[in-house]
């Protein structure tokens, strides 16, 4: 016990180190382009890393939307093939390890904190004025390659964090091959405003004669990355979207049919990488027609946390002694025009789905009680201030209405963790009198606007804490809530007053959130 202790507050001081390398700029602040990316070649010597690193055997993925999708999927069929792999990911849900996996498992905790404190020492002793410390992101990416090329792994999956040309990842000079997700507007505010300009960030991971592969995009943003690739003699090849029928029968790990497209990227690169690297061996990697049974088994078997995820509360679990209806979570870290759509989508075929099986997998004894439980449908949201939430909910709204599901009711709350601390001191006051909801409400003044007609006559709701808060659904639309927690008793309080009732809760709106909720349902 002593043991699981010291390791705990070991942890804990690395991430309390970590903590200090998060910078308090907003991404708005247009001074972050670039970053003095040269002085990544610099770390790479202090971390001993300079030579090393181009015996790493990469795919590397940049784009707006599935490209962590791509990736995981491209680990999966490589570890069913018997490669051993690592793979880095952005951001983290829960536990900051969830960035860096091996073989398909966060790093250890005992393996982390070898090889944060060797960088961190390195760097620290090594950091000067004209080559400080490395920021956050930068030193996660390099953490990674020390991690990767220690581990000895066959294939190292790279994602990138944000664009691609001034991407940390991308110092990676020589990858086995690159891949571009499907592209669309988000980080603007750094990447450009046009789709043509984010593309020509995102091509930025284009490397001389090293193959890449895209899927299907708009116009303008296919033509810079056709000019890009022919410009550096890349072999540039669209991707096609899975066919279904190359699964036999199964389903794809990750949920939606957008990931069809996800996972013909997928499939590409990792066939070229095996082609690249001689490893073909009893794959049929001719037959066009199929996909190797490898490939099938990864493809089935990928898993991604926060993505078209659906969690049961076991908390409602737990008190089965009581009479109480459900509460399930549908949680999907959608954070732009693009993915709300496929969101929303996917959101009402989930509950579809979940209405159906209620009625066909019950006995008829149990249907016929069951069949009077009356689903209703919440969505809890919030987004980054700098996000547009004008761009979001209404195509969010809009994608599900056209499936015959509507909000009864849109919980706004802020974060639960703070952006510049990590580990167990990384949460945001609950004190009411201490947080600031002016951006919730905000969020609720565009939900009503949205949901309600000018004339509406709605009154302002107030904003609930634990002096007001009742279990009941009244008729307002919306609540700001002053605080996560609270938000999720409120849910589980109505299930568990309302026999005959199943919460179905949609998270959306920030990754952040989407994390903030899995970290409290599952403690």
């Amino acid at each position: 016990m002593a043991e699981t202790s010291a390791a705990t507050s070991e942890y804990e001081e690395a991430l309390s180190a970590i903590s200090s390398l998060i910078t308090r700029r907003t991404r708005a602040d247009g001074t972050n382009k670039g970053d003095q990316f040269d002085l990544l070649y610099d770390y790479l010597k202090i971390l001993e890393l300079e030579g090393r690193l181009s015996k790493l055997n990469v795919i590397h993925v940049a784009g707006t939307k599935g490209k962590g999708s791509t990736c995981t999927f491209s680990e999966s069929i490589l570890r069913s093939c018997g490669f051993h792999t690592g793979l880095f990911t952005s951001p983290h849900l829960i536990d900051l390890r969830e960035r860096f996996r091996l073989d398909g498992v966060e790093i250890s905790e005992e393996k982390f904190l070898r090889y944060f404190w060797w960088c961190w020492n390195q760097l620290k002793e090594k950091a000067t004025d004209d080559v400080p410390m490395p920021n956050y992101f930068r030193f996660l990416t390099l953490l990674s390659f020390m991690i990767f090329i220690e581990e000895q792994v066959d294939v190292a999956i790279l994602e990138v964090g944000l664009g691609g040309k001034f991407d940390p990842t991308n110092v990676v000079e020589a990858p086995i091959v690159c891949g571009i997700s499907s592209l669309g507007y988000d980080h603007m505010e750094i990447l450009g405003n046009t789709l043509g300009q984010i593309a020509g960030e995102k091509a930025g991971i284009f490397k001389r004669n090293i193959p890449a592969y895209t899927v299907n995009q708009p116009e303008e943003a296919m033509s810079v990355l056709e000019s890009k690739a022919l410009e550096l003699d890349v072999p540039l090849r669209i991707a096609k979207p899975l066919d279904i029928s190359m699964l036999n029968g199964q389903q794809l790990g990750l949920s939606g049919d957008h990931q069809l497209i996800n996972a013909g990227l997928a499939v590409s690169l990792c066939h070229t990488w095996i082609q690249k690297l001689g490893h073909g061996g009893k794959l049929d990697l001719k037959n066009t027609s199929c996909i190797p049974e490898q490939f099938v088994e990864g493809l089935v078997a990928a898993r991604m946390q926060g993505r078209a995820q659906i969690v049961p509360d076991v908390c409602m679990k737990m008190q089965n002694e009581v009479k109480s209806g459900e509460l399930t979570f549908y949680l999907d870290g959608a954070h732009s025009p693009e993915s709300m759509v496929v969101c929303g989508r996917w959101f009402a075929n989930a509950i579809k789905e979940a209405s159906s099986m209620s009625e066909t997998h019950l006995t008829d004894a149990y249907i016929s009680k069951s069949s009077t439980k009356k689903s209703i449908q919440i969505l809890l949201f919030n987004c980054m201030p700098v996000r547009d939430p004008k761009l979001l909910l209404p195509v969010l709204v809009n994608t599900c209405a056209e499936y015959g599901v509507h909000f009864q009711k849109a919980l706004f709350v802020p974060s639960q963790s703070v952006f510049n601390k990590l580990g167990a001191n990384a949460s945001a006051t609950t004190d009411p009198s201490q947080v600031d909801l002016s951006w919730q409400l905000t969020l609720q003044k565009g939900w009503r606007n949205l949901i309600h007609s000018s004339n509406d006559n709605e009154g302002v709701s107030p904003i609930y804490d634990e002096s007001n808060l009742e279990f009941v659904l009244n008729d307002q639309s919306s609540a700001v809530v002053s605080s996560l927690p609270l938000a999720i008793k409120w849910l589980r309080g109505i299930a568990q007053l309302n026999e005959l009732v199943h919460v179905q809760v949609l998270v959306t709106g920030s990754l952040h959130l989407v994390g903030d909720v899995l970290r409290l349902i599952k403690s």
